[in-house]
């Protein structure tokens, strides 16, 4: 009989927006699952913070900080756990999939194990080739390195890891990125995806790669509006995770970004039009923020609009001083107007963020 359970490995530990993460991502999981019939899914979480998962149907293993940093030795590198957790995980399974926090799932987790086959790398998304990605002196360093040793070359595709996937059979792949994660970080440390570059190194010429964007979707930029969304989900079924309406919920925090009907944002392009054109963009942002969105968790994304329109503002400006005229922009008696009842609950969530 086909082993219908799939060993599906959250690694979860520091500040608690990445437990949210990963309780919104583990119940969309399940929420999917219904898709598929009679499939099984063993959710493991490796985590320093095992009461944020009581309740739920899951293995929760007691991450200690000598466990975690044994993981991350010998330099210290936090993203060596990753690999360190699957490929101990993999000693007892056939096979499983390391999942990163901020993602959540678009279709059953059955459909993502079917592809984690023999002579194959699951990964979240194939990224362009070594040729055609840019390279700072760090990252030419590692490539010249390797080059030596002919263990790469121009036609080598690097990955994205938000997803790893493998089969007992093939973890050795895990083994030799292991290695040179350890022989390549002392030559590049400030190289932030090293983890994946080494994976990509590994599997080359060994494994077939396959991507799952269309079954994950992985929110790595726009963090914030999708933290929003989930907070919001969170704060809306914190005593029952798992129920009915908690599931069916995870389909409606959607991987779209929360943005005005196109007839609205017109509008709002209209309305600013009599503000100094440096306003102009700001003061639309803090309309997408103002939006009465029909999306419950599109709604609760209005106060992370009314940031990036302060953040956004300062980096579009960078030869105006925007931190200091941020409160006489609120002030301008067209954009007052503008906001009405708005005006104040915005000023202090910005006072609030230290924007203001």
């Amino acid at each position: 009989m086909a082993d219908t359970t799939h060993a599906l490995i959250y690694l979860v530990y520091g500040r608690q927006t990445y437990h949210q993460e990963a309780l919104f991502s583990i119940a969309s999981a399940y929420a999917r699952l219904r898709e598929t019939p009679g499939e099984q899914l063993d959710v493991q979480v490796f985590t320093d913070n095992a009461a944020a998962y009581q309740g739920l149907p899951i293995q929760v293993h007691k991450l200690s900080e000598e466990a975690l940093r044994a993981w991350q030795q010998p330099h210290g590198y936090h993203f060596r756990a990753k690999h360190a957790v699957l490929r101990e995980v993999l000693q007892q399974r056939p096979r499983a999939a390391l999942i990163d926090t901020d993602t959540f799932f678009r279709h059953s987790p059955a459909k993502l194990f079917a592809r984690i086959r023999n002579g194959y790398l699951l990964c979240n998304a194939i990224n362009p080739r070594l040729a055609d990605t840019p390279r700072d002196f760090a990252f030419k360093q590692l490539i010249d390195h390797l080059k030596g040793r002919e263990q790469i070359d121009e036609q080598m595709p690097l990955i994205n890891s938000g997803v790893i996937g493998l089969t007992q059979e093939n973890a050795d792949t895990l083994d030799r990125s292991l290695e040179l994660m350890d022989e390549l970080y002392p030559i590049a440390p400030s190289v932030y995806t090293l983890e994946e570059f080494v994976l990509a190194v590994a599997a080359y010429k060994r494994l077939e790669l396959v991507d799952c964007t269309d079954l994950i979707h992985h929110y790595w930029s726009r963090k914030q509006l999708f933290r929003a969304k989930i907070q919001a989900w969170l704060n809306k079924h914190e005593s029952s995770l798992l129920s009915t309406s908690a599931l069916d919920d995870t389909q409606l925090v959607t991987d779209r970004l929360p943005r005005p009907p196109r007839a609205s944002r017109l509008l709002y392009k209209l309305r600013t039009l009599p503000l100094p054109a440096a306003m102009r963009q700001f003061s639309i942002e803090l309309f997408y923020g103002c939006h009465d969105y029909d999306n419950e968790f599109d709604r609760a994304c209005g106060p992370v609009w009314w940031e990036k329109a302060a953040t956004n503002a300062i980096e579009r400006h960078p030869d105006l001083p925007v931190e200091e005229l941020l409160g006489d922009w609120l002030n301008h008696k067209v954009l007052r107007n503008l906001l009405g009842h708005r005006l104040e609950e915005i000023r202090r969530h910005l006072r609030q963020q230290d924007l203001l």
